[in-house]
């Protein structure tokens, strides 16, 4: 029997090594494929993992139909066995169902891979969908971790180095990649010597992505930011209770 199986996890955990593991087992067994994403961090129309490794992929856009892309393969003679979905929270509700719709009337394997809450902690439109319709979950063994060691359980954004609470949902940038904050020495010696003389010169924010445990999440302390307090008052980053934003703003 065909599955809908979603794998999920926090960002830089291994979703995506997986998935291509899992497209290089089946097809190694003789089973054809398709591969999809979404705004993937090496750009459209890619599967790409922090690993280094990546495979061309179908882009997902808000026109994709599933079914369609199915049964036109098909039609054309192409074996379509299984299908994997990369970056799937990205996928819209309709998407997501017809992928279930594959599984039931056409027996295609579909093994989504994405994760489930955003920057803000609230669900992504896909992940939901998938939440409610998927045969099986599986959390990811491989955990992201905080910079304190403890399991990482949320996605932090942060821009120009600050964990932010509000802004679009779907901001591609990658795990890792900050600038300092603003008014620290980093970012002060980093600055330019005179203001640019026009706005199109102005250096554009640096969105970056960061995986925090709930206690460090619900406190606004990301890596930098606990590095700074650290330096004001060693050892006391992992304890005290900075956060500027009482939890239930969230």
């Amino acid at each position: 029997m065909a599955e809908l199986v979603f794998f999920s996890g926090t960002m830089d955990c291994g979703k995506s090594t997986l998935a291509l593991q899992m497209d290089y087992n089946h097809s190694a067994r003789g089973r054809g494929g398709i591969l999809f994403s979404r705004n993937d961090r090496a750009g459209d129309s890619m599967i790409s993992s922090r690993l280094g490794l990546r495979t061309p992929a179908v882009e997902v856009t808000d026109s994709t139909d599933f079914w369609d892309e199915v049964t036109d393969r098909r039609r054309a003679g192409a074996a379509v066995d299984y299908l994997i979905c990369d970056e799937a929270q990205f996928y819209s509700a309709d998407q997501v169902e017809q992928l279930a719709r594959v599984v039931d009337e056409l027996c295609v394997d579909v093994f989504a891979f994405g994760i489930t809450s955003d920057f803000r902690t609230r669900l992504f439109p896909g992940s939901a969908r998938l939440i409610e319709l998927a045969d099986r979950m599986e959390v990811l063994q491989v955990r992201a971790l905080c910079w304190c060691g403890r399991r990482a359980t949320h996605n932090a954004r942060t821009v120009n180095g600050v964990m932010v609470v509000e802004g679009d949902q779907v901001v591609v940038g990658d795990v890792g990649k900050h600038a300092p904050a603003a008014g620290t020495v980093d970012s002060a010696a980093a600055a330019p010597a005179e203001e640019p003389l026009f706005a199109a010169e102005a250096v554009a924010p640096v969105v970056g992505y960061e995986t925090l445990c709930r206690r460090h999440y619900m406190r606004r302390v990301t890596a930098h930011k606990a590095e700074t307090i650290d330096g004001q008052m060693p050892g006391s980053a992992t304890d005290l209770d900075v956060c500027a934003v009482h939890p239930r703003t969230l």
